[in-house]
């Protein structure tokens, strides 16, 4: 049988934080690396253009755009002959090092044109020492399909109906978002408006719970990470446990955009107000920065803090309050009433009646 290319197929914007080790680490079981970057301003492409098995295409386009990033990988796959083994991960992602030991890596080989690769994802939790399960990633023997996905969150390759699936066990993908907790949460602010923005009718309790989804993760959910996961990058003096962190996140700036172009009203119900984006954008040089003070009302600051005290792994009964109290409009004296009853119910059942009505009965000056 034909031995497969391997091919590697790589998003980039903005990874100067992680790519070097990245590509560090793909370069050892991957034969080519294409890398689409979409005008990257942090030297990501200075860092791809080093490693001797990148091919390195430019996505100009300036907006979101995950399927025609897709197509744009896969097309420049399709250029290379022969049989082909497409694995796509996020600059982010890391194929465990056990691929080395284990058989799988022959059978994934040795699969039938047309079969989808399936991983496992499990996130590294900050300190390098644990992880836990969410979902899975693809990889494709590519047979010309044709591709097709939603704007955001699509799939990283074709999808053929009654495709057959390998599923693997041993090996699977390392992602290292959370190991920065800043970064991922500027990246889950962004999530959060750009879903606003281009789907007007989603409720702003299901955003919440999609973009805070790691603080239900229970305790027995958290597992300690083999040390096969990195003794073979280690061999080969690649650093997988320590973390740069930077200052300032592109993701940001994007969200001081979506205030400019819409108003910081449309995102009021939207619980990204911790940061100070009044001084961010001064720092970036808006004018007018006073226009991205915090809109929210009271009722919808409380409805915030519901949301964060509901937002455990063990709280069922909260949460439905809580997400039933982020949906209250932003005029308060017309809905004190119902403000009143969902902020009392929802504080017995955080065992904290007395004070929080209290607090309640100052912010409406009742």
């Amino acid at each position: 049988m034909e031995k497969p290319t391997v091919i590697c197929l790589t998003p980039v914007k903005n990874e100067a934080w992680i790519l070097d080790r990245f590509l560090k680490c793909a370069s050892l079981w991957a034969d080519h690396i294409i890398v689409a970057d979409q005008n990257s301003s942090d030297g990501s492409v200075k860092i791809a253009q080093r490693f001797q098995k990148v091919r390195l295409i430019q996505n100009d386009v300036n907006k979101f755009n995950e399927p025609e990033r897709v197509q744009m990988l896969l097309a420049e796959s399709r250029k290379i002959p022969g049989l082909r083994l497409l694995i796509s991960l996020d600059a982010d992602e890391f194929l465990t090092s056990n691929f080395v030991k284990s058989a799988e890596w022959q059978t994934m080989l040795n699969c039938e044109v047309g079969t989808l690769i399936s991983f496992d994802r499990v996130n590294i939790f900050p300190g390098m020492s644990h992880y836990w399960f969410e979902g899975r990633v693809f990889g494709f023997m590519d047979d010309g399909s044709p591709y097709q996905g939603p704007a955001i969150h699509s799939p990283r390759v074709p999808l053929p109906i009654d495709a057959p699936t390998l599923a693997l066990k041993e090996i699977k993908v390392m992602h290292y978002q959370y190991t920065d907790w800043d970064r991922m949460w500027s990246k889950q602010r962004w999530y959060q408006c750009y879903e606003l923005v281009h789907g007007p009718t989603r409720s702003p309790a299901k955003l919440y719970r999609k973009y805070h989804h790691m603080y239900s993760v229970r305790p027995d959910e958290f597992h300690p990470i083999p040390s096969s996961w990195f003794e073979n990058y280690a061999a080969h003096a690649i650093d997988m446990t320590s973390t740069l962190r930077e200052s300032a996140f592109w993701w940001d700036k994007e969200v001081l955009h979506f205030f400019r172009d819409y108003g910081v009203t449309l995102f009021s119900k939207l619980d990204i107000w911790d940061q100070d984006w009044v001084s961010l954008a001064k720092r970036e040089g808006f004018r007018d920065a006073h226009m991205f003070e915090d809109p929210r009302s009271k009722l919808e600051e409380l409805a915030h803090r519901a949301l964060r005290r509901s937002r455990g792994p063990t709280r069922p009964i909260l949460k439905r309050v809580a997400d039933y109290g982020s949906s209250v409009p932003s005029d308060i004296r017309p809905t004190a009433r119902r403000g009143l009853l969902y902020y009392c119910c929802l504080s017995i059942l955080s065992w904290a009646p007395l004070q929080a009505l209290g607090r309640l009965r100052r912010s409406f000056g009742l």
